[in-house]
């Protein structure tokens, strides 16, 4: 089993809903955003996926939470726009173009952190 790990970032400003505390209040992250993907199988070069294409498909993803309020886009209305729900969201967007996607990882800080991954 091969695995490849590409690391991008975005900014974004959330607040968490039912949550007492500081981040029930507006506030903003600079996440840093881990998108790993497995497979058995190499290509005729010997590579499982061009790092390229990876980290197109994921900036391309991480483009619809950049510079945003997570709590006005449609995928969060209502809910509370934690790491664990942006890392599935990430997860489940980029798994549509990338069918090897097996976790992604948010960091909203150097030592947070939340994945998602299917079983």
């Amino acid at each position: 089993m091969f695995e490849l790990k590409a690391q991008m970032y975005f900014a974004a400003a959330h607040h968490l809903l039912n949550y007492e505390g500081e981040c029930e209040n507006q506030h903003g992250h600079n996440w840093l955003v881990e998108a790993y993907v497995q497979g058995n199988s190499l290509d005729k070069s010997n590579i499982l996926i061009d790092y390229k294409v990876l980290k197109r498909e994921l900036k391309s993803v991480l483009d619809l939470l950049d510079h945003k309020d997570l709590n006005e886009l449609p995928y969060f209305k209502g809910e509370s726009p934690s790491s664990e729900m942006i890392s599935m969201f990430i997860y489940n967007k980029l798994k549509e173009r990338i069918n090897l996607v097996s976790k992604v990882s948010v960091w909203e800080t150097p030592t947070s952190c939340a994945s998602y991954f299917e079983e």
